[in-house]
């Protein structure tokens, strides 16, 4: 269903109302009752790294898996990622657009937001043929701050949008979260800047859920593991106590993939690490 509703609407989303008076109109293609069941948005740069694509991804499914609904931007990199992982999971997303519902911006994601608006739900402040501005982009980031009940900021360059995002929620009272990146990563600095000014910094992921009340439901974690990630999890589990050299030396794996997929699995919760060390905290 695609079409547009006013403020006076019962159908109008309540929290539009309550956070962002200013807007009178909304346009929508898909399913509003996405916008029945609890929100969590995840936000970061276009520009990313593949650490960064995988935790979004991973979060996206992680909400879906406990009927939650995903919101984003539809930006290249963090944002599709999340929305993929929602989808694949089979849960529902929203997708909050610059532009019109009838355009498609960025012209590579014309297939996954034609799906999101088959499978999920899109809004936008704009009449559905309305061409994206740049200017169009700050005040779409309070909307997406507006329908969550939590805002996780993946990664974040020091001057990225999504930092706006999170400027919005923490200023609506809402829940914001942090990814800590690698210090020496320009895509990290701005989620780093932000647990330095204390957000609270996203370790595991069903931290996100159990903030909110939901008890996490889904899969065993070791059940979603990918190739790469179950070989480096066998290497630990099977040493004990192991180190990235020695991970290494017995996967020829380069060493800047395997403190890559440290990190992932420890977002898990399945490993851990303490003094150069690495260990296994459950499966």
């Amino acid at each position: 269903m695609k079409g547009s509703i006013q403020k006076v609407d019962s159908a109008f989303p309540v929290a539009l109302t309550a956070f962002t008076p200013d807007i009178e109109t909304i346009y929508f293609d898909g399913d509003l009752s996405c916008l029945e069941r609890r929100c969590v948005a995840v936000v970061g740069s276009r520009r990313c790294t593949q650490y960064g694509r995988t935790v979004a991804r991973m979060i996206g499914r992680r909400m879906a898996e406990n009927d939650v609904t995903l919101v984003s931007g539809l930006a290249k990199g963090i944002d599709t990622a999340a929305h993929l992982g929602a989808l694949e999971a089979g849960g529902k997303t929203v997708a909050v657009l610059g532009g019109g519902t009838d355009t498609y911006y960025p012209p590579e994601n014309k297939g996954l937001q034609q799906q999101i608006a088959r499978e999920g739900l899109l809004l936008s402040e704009r009449w559905p043929e309305y061409a994206v501005k740049p200017y169009d982009f700050p005040k779409r980031n309070r909307v997406i701050a507006a329908l969550a009940e939590s805002v996780a900021v993946v990664e974040a360059g020091n001057r990225s949008g999504a930092l706006i995002t999170a400027e919005c929620a923490a200023e609506m009272g809402k829940r914001v979260y942090a990814v800590p990146g690698n210090i020496t990563s320009l895509y990290s600095f701005g989620t780093n800047k932000l647990i330095r000014e204390n957000v609270t910094p996203l370790i595991l992921l069903d931290d996100l859920l159990i903030d909110m009340g939901v008890e996490p439901q889904g899969i065993c974690m070791k059940e979603r593991l990918g190739k790469d990630e179950q070989t480096v999890f066998n290497v630990i589990k099977s040493g004990g106590e192991i180190t990235v050299d020695e991970i290494h030396h017995k996967t020829n794996m380069k060493p800047s993939e395997i403190n890559g997929i440290i990190a992932v699995l420890e977002m898990k919760g399945i490993i851990f690490s303490s003094m150069g060390k690495i260990f296994v905290a459950k499966f």
